[in-house]
């Protein structure tokens, strides 16, 4: 059994470091793992990127991010994975790590993200250049994904996106947005043919959609979980791998 500790949507600020610290510090006695799903700054400003390293780093166990929309606000989002990164923090962006534990190795591999909706209702690469530009970035960033899935060879792989791969995880936000939350290319990149049989995506783990839903799946099947904050209703949730059940 393997441990895994997520959330999204912090939107931390000044002064949440002090507060919340005591709390991070105690998911090492519930999980092996740490993700973080995204949108963990309000506006990306450098102070409360400063924040995010602050609460996140130093903890006794890996912990292992994907920025979010808002973490891009300011344009610093460089800046912020070099701080995120010198506080011993994983940020993965098309890429993917490898964590050692006493359930197995553990892939992971990490994308933001982006919109462009689901089966039916999807962006095209057609009309004006702003919206080709919008269809080929959204194209980009699951094909970034799959490719940095295919890269492992290992026990469980994770997939760890901001943005949506499934609209089940969307349920409870207006059908206006579901564009703007996510992309059924990211759950075509999770599907995909796994690298050996024996190893497709475990769990598929996402954030940006507040009022959604916790628990879906992809078209193919794929355990996929919504973990900003406010729907998982708490400062992290736990799942316990392969079967993907909440334990905490």
């Amino acid at each position: 059994m393997v441990r895994i500790a997520a959330v999204g949507d912090l939107h931390l600020t000044a002064g949440a470091a002090a507060r919340l610290r005591p709390v991070y510090q105690r998911v090492v006695e519930v999980a092996d793992i740490l993700l973080l799903a995204g949108d963990l700054t309000e506006d990306g400003d450098i102070e409360s990127a400063a924040e995010v390293c602050d609460l996140f780093g130093g903890l006794d166990l890996p912990v292992i991010a994907v920025l979010g929309n808002h973490d891009y606000h300011r344009g610093h989002e460089a800046a912020f994975v070099r701080m995120l990164t010198g506080a011993g923090v994983t940020v993965l962006e098309g890429t993917s790590t490898v964590v050692n534990t006493p359930g197995g190795q553990i892939g992971i591999a990490g994308v933001k993200g982006f919109g462009g909706g689901f089966a039916g209702h999807t962006v095209a690469a057609h009309g004006e250049r702003e919206m080709k530009a919008f269809a080929r970035h959204s194209a980009t960033t699951a094909q970034a994904l799959r490719d940095a899935l295919t890269q492992l060879d290992v026990d469980l792989r994770v997939a760890l996106t901001h943005y949506a791969p499934t609209r089940a995880t969307l349920a409870g936000e207006p059908l206006e947005l579901y564009p703007f939350l996510g992309s059924h290319l990211l759950g075509a990149a999770i599907d995909g043919e796994p690298v050996t049989e024996a190893v497709p995506v475990t769990l598929a783990l996402h954030g940006h959609a507040h009022y959604g839903t916790e628990v879906g799946e992809t078209p193919a099947g794929t355990a996929v979980r919504n973990v900003a904050a406010r729907v998982i209703g708490g400062p992290f949730a736990v799942y316990r791998l392969p079967d993907a059940v909440r334990i905490g």
